[in-house]
């Protein structure tokens, strides 16, 4: 029997039950020991029993000082980003049947930043409303979006020019806001970009449970996710809700995807790149494939962060110019494969 090379070279996703929890625990150890490296490594590198010890000195002490302020809440935030939007970029890949969709390239990262950027500037003393106003933003961006694919009957790569006319639409927006309120939107450039640089512990604290709802929602839709998948009519016909659970499944995705951008910024490809990965390694049951999505995420996030800050270093580079580098080739390919109309190959 013949094996053509490229069959032998390429990954197979796992099929037992066993290969699957492997991969879960792989992955799992890859967020870990890229969030060790995230607390660790920076314009200064300290050992892990300086970082222990950290923790019991006094505040004084500038190792604990560096450690509690900038890198603690730095790793949080890189890890809850990443986890978040990547499991975004599956819900709405799912919804949208389309493996082209992911939080920033229909808009939706575009549609949390206007808003959370609109009550940064009209309220600046209501910091609490931003992660409100940002959920408020995804979820008004993916509705209309979905609303375009079922009412107009877009195709799948018309969808995806429809998203970014959106998104440019809504990135004019912010650009008018900076103009607007230019003592309010002072760090708008690095919101702009996406990264972690300054994040506390309390702005990511204020969007952590939009995280919590938007992650426990996810899980529980991910059986229906898969009955989806088999087409809506077939769905339907196994007594689906199809319209309730794409609605509730845009929810998940607009709570995830509006709790990120809050505090993370902007950042791009996450959604799109890692939902593919996770595919590749563990399969398309979304009961599998969404806890892989969320560990992948999270390591990718805090990976592409710690390369941001090492670089260059002294100087740190916005984590979103590295995912973009990486992404931006990787929707290209996705463009130009003859398999395009394909939902996940």
């Amino acid at each position: 029997m013949h094996i053509s090379r490229k069959s032998c070279t390429r990954i197979l996703p796992a099929s037992s039950t066993e290969a699957k929890t492997a991969v879960l625990a792989a992955l799992a150890v890859f967020a870990l020991v890229a969030a060790l490296a995230s607390v660790r490594f920076g314009s200064q590198s300290f050992s892990l029993g300086q970082l222990i010890g950290a923790l019991w000195n006094p505040d004084s002490d500038p190792v604990r000082r560096i450690l509690i302020y900038v890198r603690l809440p730095r790793t949080v935030a890189g890890a809850a980003a990443g986890a978040a939007l990547a499991v975004a970029g599956a819900l709405i890949q799912a919804v949208l049947n389309n493996a082209m969709a992911s939080p920033n390239v229909i808009g939706v990262n575009a549609g949390a930043g206007f808003f959370a950027m609109l009550v940064a500037g009209v309220f600046p003393a209501a910091a609490a409303l931003v992660p409100a106003a940002a959920f408020f933003g995804a979820l008004a961006t993916t509705l209309f979006i979905y609303l375009l694919a079922v009412r107009a009957g877009l195709s799948r790569t018309t969808l995806i020019l429809a998203g970014v006319a959106v998104s440019s639409m809504l990135s004019a927006g912010i650009d008018a806001l900076t103009l607007l309120f230019p003592d309010d939107m002072v760090g708008a450039t690095g919101f702009l970009l996406g990264g972690f640089s300054g994040v506390t512990l309390a702005s990511v604290g204020a969007a952590g449970w939009y995280l919590a709802a938007g992650g426990i929602l996810a899980l529980f839709l991910a059986p229906d996710l898969n009955l989806l998948s088999l087409g809506e009519e077939s769905a339907a016909a196994l007594g689906l809700a199809v319209g309730r659970v794409r609605f509730f499944a845009i929810l998940a995705a607009a709570l995830l995807a509006g709790g990120a951008v809050s505090f993370a910024g902007l950042l791009g490809f996450v959604g799109l790149l890692v939902p593919h990965i996770a595919r590749r390694l563990i399969g398309t049951d979304n009961r599998w494939l969404l806890p892989a999505a969320a560990l992948t995420g999270a390591g990718f996030v805090l990976a592409c962060d710690l390369a941001a800050r090492l670089l260059f270093a002294p100087f740190e580079l916005p984590v979103g110019i590295v995912m973009s580098l990486l992404g931006g080739p990787f929707f290209l390919g996705l463009l130009l494969r003859r398999g395009r109309g394909r939902v996940y190959d």
